[in-house]
């Protein structure tokens, strides 16, 4: 673990002060082949997502997650994308441009740039998005104390072929760009924290960054990962643009706990078996229909141990759940979707809260952003769950009904709204 210099803006690394990054470096000169013919007359950060510059949505995260200075190393067509943003001003960062041949690689466009870039800085692809939180990437880059970090989606879901494996500790002990190890896991998805002391391993030739960087720093011991379940989005080929216009949709979502939010929570080890024991909490029906009213989507996740216990059947709580979305469409609302961890509290799963694999599962099946998507609660296990998943919380209480709480987000313009 890095010895700390008492403020969380600064690290320790190998013997090294590093004061936290505010300058962004984003690898942006391929021709985007996959992309064609959308890249015929544009490179790829240029690619349109929702009538906007893909590279637009990149950098408003990085001035939203306290970025000062954006360095964008181009090849291909470069006029198009300094013509567009030129200084940066009008995104409120400063945007300076390394042009390079369109067929170099991506060390050599680093390394020719190299007097440009901080000791300590954020690299970033330009055809990736995930929903960076980079207060947890540094936390993590000061804990390890290593001169590398990327971010990793744990792939789970097998989303894509693995890049990376980690260890028990979450460092990287094998990187493989072309994924001929065995084992592979982990798919390394850009947002990478690098030193001075990384970039030291650039070669002479022209190679891959990931080869000249973030192998060997592996095979050193020096590269440490963030991992997320959180899915990333691209423009790196067109099969995945569709899913990523969906993500950068941002409809509006809220994800409720049931019991204690929706019903009246049962008396601890009980639970909702048939209708006859359902009860609304006064203001639920109604705080549904004014969701549902101003186009919010709205989730279900929710604990049901009663199924693991062997106290109901699936059967069961899906008759509850048919009876109470009648009723919800009855009062003008809607339910788009129920996610429920059916295991004991013994079970180890990975789907009952305080975990936050139900907010995950919803997050897949409706590319949320969950950064951006409120969790609504009723005890800690569900504040938890949120914070594992970078959601904001909001938690109910007799004297703070769903209700409350909706009428107080739409008449506002909270964060998460």
């Amino acid at each position: 673990m890095a010895a700390l210099d008492g403020t969380s803006r600064q690290a320790r690394i190998e013997g090294r002060i590093y004061d936290r990054p505010t300058q962004a470096v984003i690898l942006a000169g391929g021709r985007g082949t996959r992309m064609q013919p959308i890249t015929k007359d544009r490179p790829k950060p240029m690619v349109p997502v929702l009538g906007r510059p893909f590279l637009e949505y990149q950098i408003e995260q990085l001035r939203e997650q306290g970025f000062e200075r954006v360095l964008i190393l181009l090849g291909y067509l470069p006029e198009v994308v300094q013509n567009h943003f030129g200084d940066g001003r009008d995104w409120g960062v400063h945007i300076e441009y390394s042009v390079t041949e369109p067929d170099q690689l991506t060390s050599s466009r680093v390394a020719t740039a190299r007097h440009m870039i901080d000791p300590c800085f954020l690299l970033l692809y330009c055809d990736n998005y995930w929903p960076m939180q980079m207060d947890r990437l540094w936390a993590r880059f000061r804990e390890a104390g290593k001169p590398g970090l990327i971010t990793v989606y744990n792939n789970k879901d097998r989303y894509s072929r693995g890049s990376a494996l980690l260890d028990h500790d979450g460092h990287v002990s094998v990187f493989d760009r072309s994924r001929a190890t065995p084992g592979l896991q982990q798919v390394e998805i850009s947002y990478a924290i690098l030193t001075d002391l990384a970039l030291a391993l650039l070669p002479e030739q022209d190679t891959l960054l990931e080869e000249a960087i973030y192998t060997p720093l592996a095979r050193q011991g020096r590269l440490t990962a963030y991992a997320s379940d959180h899915r990333y989005y691209s423009v790196g080929s067109l099969d995945r643009l569709p899913a990523t216009e969906a993500f950068m949709r941002r409809k509006p979502t809220v994800i409720l706990d049931r019991d204690g939010v929706l019903n009246r929570k049962p008396p601890q080890a009980q639970y909702v078996r048939n209708w006859n024991e359902w009860a609304w909490c006064p203001g639920s029906l109604e705080a549904l229909r004014l969701l549902h009213d101003r186009g919010y989507r709205t989730i279900i996740a929710s604990n049901q141990p009663g199924i693991g216990r062997g106290v109901m059947s699936e059967a069961d709580l899906d008759a509850v759940h048919d009876r109470m979305k009648r009723e919800v469409s009855q009062a003008g609302g809607s339910i788009d979707a129920i996610y429920y961890c059916p295991h004991g509290w013994e079970d180890g799963c990975e789907c009952r809260k305080p975990k936050p694999g139900l907010l995950y599962q919803a997050q897949r099946d409706f590319h949320l952003d969950l950064t951006r998507t409120l969790f609504v609660g009723d005890d800690e296990r569900d504040a938890a769950a949120a914070a594992a998943a970078d959601c904001p919380f909001q938690r109910v209480t007799d004297d703070y009904s769903l209700l409350d709480l909706t009428r107080q987000m739409l008449n506002g313009t909270p964060e998460y709204a």
